[in-house]
């Protein structure tokens, strides 16, 4: 019975880092689009800015599988400059991403609040720790 065990043990063992071998493999950070949006809100539409991008934000990450962070945050000595760390799959993932009707609003309702935009595409130096960076997560 003890020989079954460890048998069955190993097995379970064997398959789990077999599983999670694959799912890095199957990782290619070279696909990742990144990108840093900074953003320039109009101080009178802060609030309702915030409102809106908070369900831009959250609708993307929950409804989009390519995408991996919709990340918004905020300058603490500036609040009105606001920056988003955008991580998608691949570029199909992000050209996907601006035909939802969520992002579509938001860009549409927050047209009037922006006073400036930045778009900026990064490169990740190690991408291989991105998989480990949101496995902590919990």
């Amino acid at each position: 019975m003890k020989r079954i065990s460890l048998i069955l043990l190993t097995i379970i063992v064997c398959i789990s880092c077999g599983q999670k071998e694959q799912h890095h493999e199957n990782f290619n950070s070279d696909e990742m689009m990144i990108r840093i949006s900074e953003i320039g809100i109009e101080p009178e539409y802060l609030d309702e800015y915030l409102s809106i991008l908070k369900e831009e934000a959250k609708a993307s990450v929950e409804l989009e599988p390519g995408v991996i962070s919709i990340y918004p945050m905020y300058q603490k000595e500036n609040p009105t400059e606001i920056r988003i760390l955008e991580i998608y799959a691949d570029k199909k993932a992000y050209e996907s991403h601006l035909e939802t009707p969520h992002f579509k609003h938001y860009k549409t309702t927050t047209l009037k609040m922006v006073n400036s935009l930045k778009l900026i595409d990064m490169n990740a130096i190690y991408g291989e720790t991105m998989p480990l960076i949101f496995k902590k997560i919990k």
